[in-house]
Formats: C-alpha cells, structure tokens, sequence
C-alpha cells in the first residue's frame, strides 16, 4: 500500500524530514526550481501526507468494522495507490536526474526490508493462529492464501475465486486485504525497471531533468489512459477483475506519478486556489466515505472522484517557485500534518496489516458480530501493529548491518517471503492428511439410495466417514464439462449427453440448482436410450426477473440475453420428451411479481408441447457446511441448520399444487433432505454429505437421489417408466405394453403409460383445430378422462354452454416399431360412444398411431406414417382404417383421405367391446386392419415406392385415444355438431396391448386378439 512508504523517525530538531521509504539521497543540486535540477517536488519529508495515509486507513477500517454511514470507507485503497505512486515516481525520477542511473537493487532492497518483515510476521501469525482458530477445511484454504500472499499474487487467487460462481459460499480469508498490498507489489516490479528502462534510453539527457521528466510523464500517461479505460471495461464486465486485478488499478497510482512528474513547483498559484483544492478534495473523499456503498459500480467512473480528490489534496500543498512549504494556517494540509493523524499514518501499514485478520478469525471462533463489537476488535489491533512497528520494522529499517549491502536487504525479503510459506505448507499438509484424500469420488461404489420413504439410503448406513469427505465435497460439481455456463457467456453450447442421437431426449433448463441435478437427469435419459440436453446459467433465474450479478457487479444483461436464446432454442429446435427446470426461489421477495416472472417464462415452454416438471427448490443452509462437518467429522449434527430460514415455501411448487400453473407439474425431495418437522435440516444423511458449498448439494447426494426423482417424475406421469426388454412367450409374442385400466372410479389412466394432449393443436400444427377443424378442447381433467373402476377407461366428451370439451391421451412411450424383418401388433379392445341419430352428431371417436419423430414438433406429417386403427363418426354402426403417408396432396395415400377401408358395418359395436387391431409386418410388406380377429383391410409395400414406405412404418410410434367433436371427416359424413348433440357418452377402452414378433417366426395371417369383453363382431365386409 502507499503507507508502505512511511516516514522516518520523528526527530527532536526541526527541519525538514527525508521520505521514510528510503535511505537519505544523494543531494539535489542547487536550484529548487531549475529545470535540471531534481524533482521539483522536492524529497523533503511531506507531514501532510502522513497525515493523509491516516485519512486513508480510517476509513478503510471503517468501511471493515461495518460502522453505519461509511459504507464507502473502501475508497481508502484508492488514496493510497495515489500516494504510492507520487511518492515512488518522485523518489525514482530524482534518483535518476541525480545519478543518470535507477539502481534496481537499491530499490528492491529497501522496500524489502520496509514492508515484507512486517507481512511476514503478520502472515506466520496468521498461518499459526488459523490452525488453533478454524476448522481444517478453512485451514487448507487459510494456507493457501498465507502462500498466495506471501508471494504477492493474492489478488488473483482471489480474482480467481471471485470470479468462479460455482466456488462461492466460502467464508471470508483473514488474507483477503492482502489483494492491495498484491497490487502494490505488482505495481513496483513494473514502474521500476520500467522506469529503469527509459533513463537508461535517455542518457544523453539525463542531466536536463526536464527530459527524463517529459518521457516518464508521456509513458505514465498512457498507462493511466490505457488502465482507465480497461477498468471502465471490467467494471463493466467482470467487477472482481476490475477491483481486483492490477491492470485496472495502475491509472491510479498513475495519477500520482503525474503529480510528480509535471511542473507544477513552477506555478505559484493563489493561496486561496490552493485552499479550495485542498479542502476540496478533503471533501470529495468525505462524500465518498459517506455516499459510496456496496451497490456502486467500482471502481469504473466513480473511483476517479477519491482518486482525482487525493490528487488535489496533495498538489494544494506542493511547494511553488521559491516557496519552501505552502501549509499555511487555514490549508487542509495544516490539520493533516498534525501529531495525531501523522501518529495513525506512521502506523497505518501495520494497523493496515493487522485488523482484517484480527476481525476475521475472531469471527471464526466467536460467530457473527455487530459493528460494536466489530469496531472495538478492530481498535484492539493497534497492539500488534504498535509491537511489529516497534520490534519489527523500525529495528530492520534503522539497522546499519542490513541497509548498508543492498544484498542483505533482498535476502531479508527473500527470508521474509520464506517463512510464512514454510509455515504455510507444513500447516496445510497436515490438515489435508487429516481431513483425508483429496481423489473424486466413485460414484459407482456409493450405496443405492431409496426410491421412496424417509430414508436417503435403501439400507441405513452405519458407522463410518461421510461420504464425500468434506474436501472432496469442494470440488463435488456435476461432471457435465462446464456446461453451467459463467455469468460473462450469454448462450449455452449443445451440451448433449448420453444417447445423442436419439430423438428423445430430457432437457434441463435453469440456474445452477437446476445443473446439480444433471447426474440424475443423464442415468434416467439413459436408462431409456435418451439423450440429455443441459441448458444452465450460474446465477441466472429462470423466471423472467431484472437481476443484478454479484460476480459482474451490475445488472446481468447476460442473463436475460442467454434465458431468451434458450427459449428460443427450444421452441424451434426437436421437441424434447421432458423439460426439467429448478431455479433458486431468492432473487425477489415479492410473490406477484415472481408469479408474472415466471408466467412470462413457462408461456413459450408450454407452447412446446413437451411436459414440464419444476423440481422444488432445495434447501440453502446459508453457510460453509463442507468446513463445519472438517471441524466435526464425528457429529456432523453440530452443523444442522434452521428449516425456517433455509427451506422457506416454494412460491412456484405451490402455485402448481394448487393448479394456478396449468401444463406444469411439481416434485420434490425436501422431505428427505429436511425430513421432519423440526426447528433444523440436517448437514449430512446416512453418512452422506449433502452440500458442497452453502447453497448446492454435492454430486453425491445428487446420485443417490436418482431412484426418488425418478420415481417422483414417473408418479407424475411426466416420464415413462425404464423398460426392461421381455422375453417372448410361448407363442413368439414378446409384450411391450399392456394396460388393463384397473384403479379406482374416476381416477387418472397410469401416468407411466399415458399422457395428455392439451388444447386444440399441437405446437406449431399447420392449422387451429388439430388440424382437422375439430371443436373440442382437450382435458387433463377427469370429467374427460377417467377409469371407471371396472377396468375400463372411459373418454367422455362434455359440453358448458357452446363450449366442447373431450379427452386424448397418448402413449408415454414413442419406440413401439417391429424388429427388422418382424411384426408390430397394436391391439384393444374398444365399446364405442352408446349414442346415434342427430345426438351423435359430430362425434368421432378413434384409436390411432403417430410416426415418433412428430413428437419433436407437428412436422413431417403424412410421410412420417399414420395408422387408423379404428375411427368412427356420427354415431353410425360402421368402423374404418386407414393409412395415412406421402404427401399433402395426392401421393401413393391419396391424400388427404388416405388408403381406408372405407365404412365397415358393426351392429354391437356401441354396445359391446370389440378388439380392433392392426399390424405392421416388415416380413412380408403388409398392413393389416383387424376387427374381432379377421382382416378386414391391408395395404401393402407394392403400393407405393420403397422410401415412402419405410418412412411411414419402419421406425417408432406413439399409441392416441381419443374422442374428438365435429371437424372435416364429421362434416363428410353429413353431420355436425350442434345443439342437438347430446355430451357425455364415453368411448370405453377395455385394454391396449402392444406386442412384437421376431422374423423367423413367419408371417402371420390373422393372428388372433386375447379375450376380449362383450362378445364377437358384428359381420364385416372386407375392402381388400
């Protein structure tokens, strides 16, 4: 820091004082003003500008001990870099216009022997204390930083962590203060040798100090430009880095350097225009200290108001022509100069040093503290900075044995830097021996956990260490290779895993407590044959809210780019077979406005198609539970935290649960995670450790939620349950689906067979009304779709006033093909609506298969393939196929009527249940319809070329039930629906069955139905 450069000991004599930073140089030549004569600003001891570093490190310890009103006490630093860099600038420059030369060696040694004592002896104090102080898990941290500082890099150790979301929820380093001291160093090893550098070019005019003056002041000028204008860029983009990091910080010690490099010894300037920039700038970093806070964009733009302050503070008081000080009695530097702020300048690099470490680590044993208590710590560590000033520094500084071989000074600093990294590493090693390895876990040897119940675990996990131990818990992120995008990157990439050319996949959309549930997500898409697609932001909500970003320091535009891209990206790209989406439920308290948030997201998604699943937000325990369970591994129940405060009523899972999102479903797993109703959640379940940082669980307890989640989704009908390949029965058949429909009255088909179909089209349909100028809108609800607790389904069209609604439900799975060279059979058993005349008029019930791949979209259609298994209209004793391929137009299907069998008679068959089945034989080229077990239409591959015909058969299909209301093929028929249409007559489905048969068992000629109820078929005339 510039308090690095403290005066020398206070004499008894007056006269004027040398800068403290360095040993008495060698006398300027005669002339205060000469222009080749040294510095104008002369190396005369400034006592304002100890005063000033006073001014500096208050507020500093202010703005740390959290004193209410000076918020902005940050702004110290900036003071000090500016005095830092007049005061290294002018010390360098007159050394040069002195002796031609900059003695690199010289420089180095006395600043090493000024500042690095004294940090050492803070940071092995550190070192030692945070071993007895924190918990092992902040031990190993601690040492790192103790090394990181040690070796003046701890700015960027921080940059680095600042900067990394996925890292975040640590507790504060007792080091962290060590970032300016970083970028102090930094700033010396560059301005020196460069320095160095240009006088050595300018040699021939070193003895004209006005052009060793002019180069150093064109170079340091660009420097400000150039690192001003990078600050405004990363304040603008990455605030850790813009505060943080060195390239951004070098204007301001800059603007010191100009300050001592331009002639303003030449100016005499009015007395009372001095005392106007003076106070002035007093003033301005009084406003700062006061008005500045947490929520300023820093330092960008407003770091130029403390910076440009010191500035003027320190120019009110350079010397004019022939003028040997310029206090005067009413001049700011007059109050600076005296005895008490000098006294706190003198101590304020150890005071500096010191307090942030003494408030930390008091913190770590004592819990959180108010600004009493913070404030009183804080003047506390005046003792340890008065002993290292007292015993530590003035000793080396002062010591003729030292300072008299610049040598011995560098090997002082190089024993200063030592130490604490010896005593960094001794530490640090033995706690991560303690603590145990460090390796990822094998997620493949953990114990499986329970699908349902209240344990994690399917068996109790006895005595043992948790898994993952809490260093590994650190570093416990989903392996999904970065795809939790950082707060800078405004568009995921593809992020596909697992089967990533399959059309089916599951997409999971949200911030990162969506992303910790990708382990989960990629074992269930695979267990199927799935893909999984990963679309997650750090930090981003996925509700539409303005937020602003901690790690940018400002609204995070790139949030609301990257939510919109991704929409975008799922609305047009293949329709998924389950969107997954999880948020943090914080970023707003206020519920109306979260609610209109989060309708302007799940709009669009709902328009996809797709069903939706919100996962219900886990808990936040709201502080380091990896470093409590370090500090006790043997009662983890220690680090338990409040339920009220961490697991606060999910806005959005209860709006669903109370069905004020339609087209969304709900799960969670809080229950196991904070099972119970009492006052705490727990840290660790069954031995395993559930969070990695304070916010978001580990992979591991991700993984062995798997089996729950999965049965959660599959309960809510959102995901089909994981087939197991059958084996054939005794007559070759092998079962891919049966469903007999047995539950109670009036409840749900079983959501692991069925889904719905909502609305009036599909996505992206090429017309309103399905398509097919239907009226009816379709329900999830059961006045539409119920079981009737004599195992059958019943689909009933109802009416309120003019409006029709109905029911279509679809097959979970879309994978239903035949095997190469075999048979699909797709069968059920069906009573038609027990309605005719002018009441059945308009109504049209069917049984129908969709090719998969319109699962991704209403696209493809007829060429992807159509099968009528049965359809019927009007309330008329006939039943018909067809099949549906090609094109729009015409085509080998004569569409768009397609290839039917045109009205075949059943007198029973509103009365009686009916099997009608029909069957894809790729063995011999054939379509087959079946009514009671007779073919009773067929197509075959003759009809049409090869392409079409493998386009509309060979490959997966997705089962529809359905009784839809008016539209096209009614209106054919002679009849629409009207006022006389009577609602409420159900088609029942006794049972659907779906079965394959392997090639080399021969082709099948009229393979008969099972049992069916109600008897045969009624006579039926084949169409051929």
């Amino acid at each position: 820091m510039p308090f690095l450069l403290a005066p020398g000991p206070r004499r008894k004599t007056p006269g004027p004082r040398r800068k403290s930073s360095a040993p008495p140089l060698t006398p300027p030549p005669s002339g205060s003003g000469g222009e080749s004569g040294p510095s104008p600003h002369r190396s005369a001891f400034r006592p304002d500008i100890e005063g000033l570093r006073a001014v500096a490190v208050l507020a500093v310890l202010a703005f740390h001990a959290e004193i209410p009103s000076l918020a902005g006490g940050f702004v110290g630093v900036d003071v000090f870099f500016v005095i830092s860099g007049y005061l290294i600038t002018g010390l360098l420059v007159r050394e040069a216009i002195s002796t031609g030369r900059i003695r690199l060696g010289d420089f180095f040694s006395r600043r090493a022997r000024r500042l690095l004592p004294s940090a050492a002896v803070v940071l092995a104090a550190v070192a030692v204390a945070g071993a007895w102080l924190t918990v092992p898990l902040r031990r190993t941290d601690l040492e790192y930083d103790v090394l990181a500082a040690a070796l003046s890099v701890a700015n960027w150790r921080f940059v680095s962590q600042r900067t990394d979301y996925l890292a975040a929820g640590h507790d504060q380093s007792p080091l962290l203060h060590f970032w300016s001291l970083a970028v102090e160093e930094q700033f010396y090893l560059f301005w020196a040798p460069l320095l160095a550098v240009v006088v050595l070019c300018a040699a021939r005019a070193v003895r004209r100090g006005r052009a060793v003056r002019a180069v150093v002041a064109l170079v340091a000028g660009v420097l400000v430009l150039g690192s001003f204008a990078l600050s405004l860029h990363w304040t603008e983009h990455s605030v850790s880095l813009a505060y943080l990091g060195t390239p951004s910080r070098v204007w301001q010690f800059g603007v010191g350097a100009l300050l001592a490099l331009l002639p303003w010894h030449l100016l005499r300037g009015p007395r009372p225009l001095r005392l106007l920039c003076g106070w002035g700038g007093a003033a301005a970093i009084g406003w700062c200290v006061v008005a500045y806070d947490a929520s300023t964009p820093y330092p960008g733009y407003a770091a130029l108001v403390p910076t440009l302050a010191t500035a003027a503070v320190i120019l009110a008081a350079i010397p004019g022509r022939g003028e040997r000080n310029v206090q005067g009695a009413y001049g700011v530097g007059r109050l600076l100069a005296g005895r008490a702020p000098r006294a706190v300048g003198r101590l304020s690099y150890n005071l500096y040093l010191w307090h942030w470490p003494v408030l930390v680590l008091a913190e770590a044993r004592l819990g959180t503290l108010g600004w009493p208590a913070r404030t009183a710590l804080t003047l506390a560590a005046v003792l340890p900075a008065l002993a290292t000033m007292r015993w530590v520094e003035q000793p080396l500084r002062r010591s003729r044995t030292v300072s008299e071989l610049p040598r011995r000074g560098l090997a002082l600093g190089v024993s200063a830097i030592v130490l604490p990294v010896a005593l960094a590493l001794v530490v640090g090693t033995a706690t991560l021996h303690l603590m145990g390895p460090a390796t990822p876990v094998d997620v493949k040897g953990l114990p499986p956990g329970a699908a349902s119940g209240p344990s994690l675990l399917t068996a109790s996990a006895a005595g043992g260490p948790v898994v993952p131990n809490p260093v590994q818990a650190r570093k416990d992120f989903p392996p999904d290779r970065n795809c939790q995008v950082a707060p800078e990157v405004t568009r995921s990439p593809e992020c596909l895993f697992g089967a990533v050319d399959s059309p089916d996949r599951i997409v999971l959309l949200g911030d990162s407590h969506a992303g910790q549930w990708f382990s989960p997500m990629l074992a269930i898409a695979s267990q199927r044959g799935w893909a999984l697609q990963e679309l997650v932001k750090q930090g981003c909500p996925l509700p539409e809210l303005a937020v602003d970003s901690p790690q940018l320091g400002r609204a995070y535009r790139e949030c609301d780019t990257w939510r919109a891209d991704a929409l975008e990206r799922l609305r047009t790209g293949p329709k998924p077979r389950l969107i997954v989406i999880a948020s943090l439920n914080r970023y707003t308290t206020d519920p109306e406005l979260l609610a209109a948030a989060w309708e302007k997201t799940l709009k669009p998604l709902r328009a996809i198609g797709a069903p939706i699943v919100n996962v219900e937000d886990t808990p936040v325990p709201g502080k380091d539970i990896p470093a409590c369970v370090s500090g006790a591994p043997g009662d983890a129940a220690g680090c338990a935290f409040q339920r009220a405060e961490a697991l606060p009523a999910d806005p959005l899972a209860r709006r669903i649960a109370a069905g004020a999102v339609p087209g969304v479903r709900a799960i969670g797993v809080n229950p196991v995670l904070c099972p119970g109703d009492g006052p705490t959640c727990p840290a660790v379940r069954d031995r395993i450790l559930l969070y990695r940082d304070d916010a978001h669980l580990t992979n591991v307890a991700a993984v062995v939620l798997t089996p729950r989640l999965e049965r959660l989704l599959t309960d809510a009908g959102a995901l089909p349950a994981a087939v197991t390949p059958a084996a054939p029965g005794a007559d070759g058949w092998t079962e891919l689906l049966r469903d007999d429909f047995e539950g109670p009255a009036g409840s749900r088909p079983s959501p692991a067979n069925w889904s719905y179909d909502l609305g009036t089209c599909y996505p992206g349909c090429p017309a309103p009304q399905w398509g097919t100028g239907e009226i009816e809108t379709m329900t999830d609800s059961t006045d539409n779709v119920r079981l009737d607790g004599k195992g059958a389904l019943e689909i009933v069209p109802t009416r309120k006033g003019d409006a029709w609604s109905s029911g279509r439900i679809t097959t979970v799975r879309s994978d239903f093909a035949p095997p190469p060279g075999g048979v699909l059979r797709i069968e059920a058993s069906i009573a038609l609506p027990d309605v005719t005349g002018p009441k059945a008029a308009g109504y049209w019930p069917a049984f129908w298969t969709l090719g998969a791949e319109l699962r991704d979209g209403y696209t493809g259609w007829p060429g992807v393939g159509e099968l009528d298994v049965m359809e019927s209209v009007n309330g008329r004793d006939t039943v018909f196929g067809s099949m549906h391929c090609g094109v729009l137009e015409g085509g080998p299907c004569k569409e768009p009527v397609g290839l039917t069998s045109g009205p075949q008679a059943c007198a029973t068959c509103r009365t009686e249940f009916h099997a009608y089945a029909v069957e894809v034989d790729l063995g011999v080229g054939e379509v087959r319809w079946y009514l009671g077990g007779r073919v009773y239409h067929r197509v075959s591959a003759g009809q049409m070329d090869a392409g079409t015909w493998k386009r509309a058969v060979d490959h997966g299909v997705f089962l529809i039930l359905n009784v839809a209301i008016g539209g096209k093929l009614p209106a054919a028929d002679g009849a629409t629906a009207g006022p006389g249409t009577e609602p409420g007559h159900p088609m029942r489905v006794d049972q659907v069955t779906v079965k394959v048969r392997g090639s080399d068992s021969g082709p099948v000629r009229g393979g008969g139905s099972g049992p069916v109820r109600g008897g045969g078929s009624g006579p039926v005339s084949g169409s051929g």
